[in-house]
């Protein structure tokens, strides 16, 4: 009869483990090597890893873009803006300008007749308007402007006539595309529906082709202005 012999082997590892061989409960003064217990936490380097950078490839229709214009001296300032709106299809908001003008017709209702004509050369202090690729509600589209004389006076009103810029004149100016009409106040049933989430957008006010009458001679007839929008505006 073959005799087992012990496992020498088996006995170590049990004594490694601090575990007798009967039992499996440690000794005192064992050294438990937990070889079965999974480490907490993430693995090193599973987290804060560089994300891949993304690239716009082409700008959104609803953005603004920054233009820096230069209208060449003898040119209408008013007429050469309304020229780049439509020939672009886009709005301009005209921030600010900077040169010399004259000939300018100004709209002063303290004037006997409203509007009043300057000859001569004035610099140009302040330049702001909004201009339509498109027709335009009345009011929408125009100038203004502040002007100082060589005497040190100062005029200004709404550009209604010529604008001729006697050197070359820097426009600073926005576009803008997609713009949308809205009435305000707004009726009940437009603030109940904005407040249910329901309310429909507007369509695009500048979609349709530009109307060749709209800045005829530097300056639109309000009454030509067929402007497309959600709720027709009252009679003018």
């Amino acid at each position: 009869m073959a005799s087992k012999e012990p496992s020498g082997d088996h006995d170590h590892d049990h004594e490694l483990n601090g575990t007798s061989g009967g039992g499996g409960e440690p000794k005192d003064g064992a050294v438990v090597t937990g070889r079965n217990r999974r480490p907490r936490g993430r693995p090193p380097g599973s987290k804060n890893k560089p994300k891949p950078p993304i690239f716009v490839t082409r700008d959104s229709p609803n953005a603004l873009r920054s233009h820096v214009m230069e209208v060449a001296g003898g040119a209408d300032v008013a007429e050469s803006i309304a020229h780049f709106a439509r020939r672009r299809q886009r709005g301009v908001c005209v921030l600010s300008g900077a040169g010399t003008v004259t000939d300018v017709a100004l709209r002063q209702p303290a004037a006997p007749s409203a509007v009043v004509a300057l000859r001569g050369r004035f610099e140009i202090l302040s330049l702001t308007g909004t201009f339509l690729p498109g027709p335009a509600p009345p009011g929408s589209t125009g100038l203004t402007v502040y002007l100082a004389g060589g005497q040190g006076q100062v005029v200004g009103g709404s550009v209604v006539g010529t604008l001729t810029a006697a050197g070359p004149v820097m426009v600073i100016a926005s576009t803008f595309a997609n713009a949308t009409y809205e009435r305000l106040p707004l009726d009940q049933e437009d603030q109940e529906e904005a407040a249910a989430g329901g309310m429909m957008a507007p369509p695009p006010l500048m979609a349709g082709a530009a109307d060749p009458l709209l800045f005829s001679g530097g300056m639109h007839d309000a009454g030509l202005a067929a402007w497309h929008h959600a709720r027709p505006p009252p009679p003018y």
